[in-house]
């Protein structure tokens, strides 16, 4: 019969002289390392039981996953010390991308402003027309009527003298029709290119505004050309914009001269007021 035994407040049962076999519980190690040592010796026994049941129930034996090569873990930690500067590089190349478009889109637009205002099509900057003007100018701007049939070179040098003195060439149409828009952008470079030879976007150019306008040749009743006026304001004013009633010259000068020559003439006729600053930014340049 079994003794009851008290001890420490707890009841223990003693059968005869075979006393309840109770498993020992196991001393904790003290140090982490030592016990992350025991959990894991018996976590891999648990795994080595798992395995044999599985193979014995299955007759296929689970494969565990194996070390990787050191190779692949040595070109993975290459692969993530390079991470950075190829971030920079892509930052460097999206940068680089981002400026060239800005770069093409000013460049076009000022290509498109140049020709617009060379076939009369926009209004110009007429600081860039006046260039270095001196103050107290009278507003009278020369504009030398022409036309396509005339030779380039005595065009270039019309543009040349006009210039010095903020003038205008002046066509009444395009050469081929007014559809033909590349052909007038062709004659406008070849007149104001500062070197014949040069061609391409990167030549320089003269600072001479170059319109198509039917309207202020029928507003002078040109009959031939070339032929100077003096107009006050804004000659360079698109057409299409331009009212009938829009200033004119008061003298119209013809004859294929020098454009001091044209000047004086026309000063001749009455108009010295109207060429005074156009004469003095002639003869001191």
């Amino acid at each position: 019969m079994p003794i009851p035994v008290r001890w420490a407040g707890r009841m223990l049962l003693l059968a005869g002289s075979a006393a309840a076999q109770v498993p020992p519980t196991p001393q904790q190690p003290p140090d982490a390392r030592a016990r992350l040592s025991v959990e894991g010796d018996a976590a891999m026994e648990r795994l080595k039981q798992a395995t044999a049941r599985r193979k014995a129930e299955t007759g296929i034996a689970p494969t565990l996953p194996q070390r990787p090569d050191p190779s692949i873990q040595r070109r993975a930690g290459e692969a993530l010390r390079r991470r950075p500067s190829l971030l920079a590089m892509g930052d460097r190349a999206r940068s680089g991308v981002t400026k060239g478009r800005e770069a093409l889109a000013a460049q076009r637009d000022a290509m498109a402003k140049r020709l617009g205002q060379a076939l009369g099509l926009t209004a110009p900057d007429m600081a860039a027309i006046a260039g270095a003007a001196a103050p107290g100018t009278s507003g009278w701007v020369p504009v030398l009527f022409v036309s396509s049939s005339m030779p380039v070179t005595t065009l270039r040098t019309y543009a040349s003298q006009l210039e010095r003195v903020g003038g205008v060439l002046a066509f009444r149409g395009m050469p081929g029709g007014m559809t033909r828009v590349a052909l007038m952008a062709k004659l406008s470079a070849e007149i104001l290119r500062r070197e014949p030879g040069c061609s391409g976007p990167a030549c320089a150019m003269r600072n001479v505004q170059v319109i198509v306008d039917p309207l202020v040749f029928r507003q002078h009743a040109i009959t031939r050309v070339p032929a100077l006026a003096m107009i006050p304001g804004d000659p360079t004013q698109a057409y299409c914009e331009r009212e009938e009633g829009s200033p004119r010259s008061p003298h119209l000068v013809y004859g294929d001269a020098a454009l001091s020559g044209l000047l004086d003439e026309f000063a001749r006729l009455g108009g010295k007021e109207e060429v005074r600053d156009a004469r003095r930014r002639l003869e001191h340049r």
